[in-house]
């Protein structure tokens, strides 16, 4: 390819990001309008979705939760499906079923009876309220995308993601997600109390005649290519080296362990952390308006990434030391 075919390539990814961007910034804007006071959580909800992964958002009842998957959707010209989690709710609730049925000569077949899992977008409301069978059933349509029922494989549709919602542990009635479910959410979106001038804001627009409905703002396929062109976001080599630093920092017992992660960490992240740091950092970089990532990006979404990748252990009870400020700690290696 010669030096001008190069330029040209490079001014058109250029414009692409551009116009990519000032889409995103208008779902950002249109999500705004309905959910109040959690500008944090929705830019975290819209790069998730642009990184083509999937989002755990952990927040008690009443915070939203649902409202901004279901805006999300609507904005990003996704079809959507709820499924509310519940303590009876069996596996295939989820992911559909193989029904005998018998034609007019009298032969009897099987027809699969797909389930809601079969959309663009899952809503997975209060998911830590199914039993560990149900919700291990998730598992290998978010990483595989798609599903095996009764030995025979169907693909989910393109693109697919996973919002789910999850209550804090502390409550009645929940289960704790496998650790091998939880690697599987790209980052945990954390969603607290809103303040008092964005409560203010909601509570006026939200008890009135109407309520504001977003419009949707992506058409079908532009949300695939903006993910495509995630994927094609420069990231430097030292900001590689910055997400290598933080996730390896934080496995105990490793040679390049943090001596604190040693002392308090039981289990650390693995590689998909390494991953999820790659994906969401260019996420963020396309959803600001920058084309290339910086170490702020990994510092800004290192809670997010690694809060649910790691476990401490009774000594860090004990002293009274938390995951944020090991995760605190962490940054600091690259700050």
């Amino acid at each position: 390819m010669s030096m001008k075919a190069i330029g040209e390539a490079e001014d058109d990814i250029i414009n692409v990001a551009q116009a990519t961007g000032r889409a995103l910034s208008r779902v950002r804007d249109a999500v705004g309008q309905v959910i109040f006071g959690q500008e944090k959580v929705v830019d975290q909800a819209i790069m998730t979705v642009l990184a083509g992964g999937h989002g755990l958002l952990v927040g008690l009842p009443g915070l939203a939760k649902t409202r901004l998957v279901e805006t999300l959707a609507i904005t990003l010209g996704l079809d959507t499906k709820r499924v509310q989690f519940t303590p009876d709710l069996m596996p295939a609730d989820i992911l559909g079923s193989e029904v005998l049925e018998e034609s007019e000569s009298g032969r009897r077949s099987f027809r699969f009876i797909s389930g809601p899992i079969f959309c663009q977008l899952l809503m997975a409301d209060e998911i830590n309220r199914a039993s560990p069978r149900t919700q291990s059933a998730l598992l290998q349509a978010m990483q595989e995308k798609h599903v095996t029922v009764a030995g025979v494989r169907h693909e989910l549709p393109q693109p697919f993601h996973v919002l789910a919602t999850q209550n804090p542990l502390e409550q009645e009635g929940t289960y704790p997600l496998p650790e091998a479910q939880l690697d599987r959410f790209l980052m945990q979106i954390d969603v607290a109390y809103p303040d008092r001038e964005a409560e203010r804001r909601m509570v006026l627009a939200t008890t009135g005649v109407s309520e504001d409905t977003p419009a949707p703002i992506l058409a079908a396929g532009e949300l695939q290519a903006a993910q495509r062109l995630v994927r094609r976001i420069p990231v430097g080599d030292g900001v590689v080296e910055a997400i290598l630093k933080v996730v390896r920092a934080a496995r105990p017992g490793s040679e390049e362990a943090l001596i604190d992660a040693t002392r308090h960490i039981a289990w650390g992240p693995g590689p998909r952390a390494s991953q999820a740091f790659m994906s969401l950092i260019r996420a963020r970089a396309l959803l600001e308006g920058r084309l290339t990532p910086t170490r702020d990006d990994v510092i800004a979404l290192a809670g997010p990434i690694l809060r649910h990748r790691m476990a401490l252990n009774f000594a860090a009870r004990a002293d009274g030391v938390t995951l944020d400020e090991i995760i605190a700690r962490l940054v600091k290696l690259i700050e």
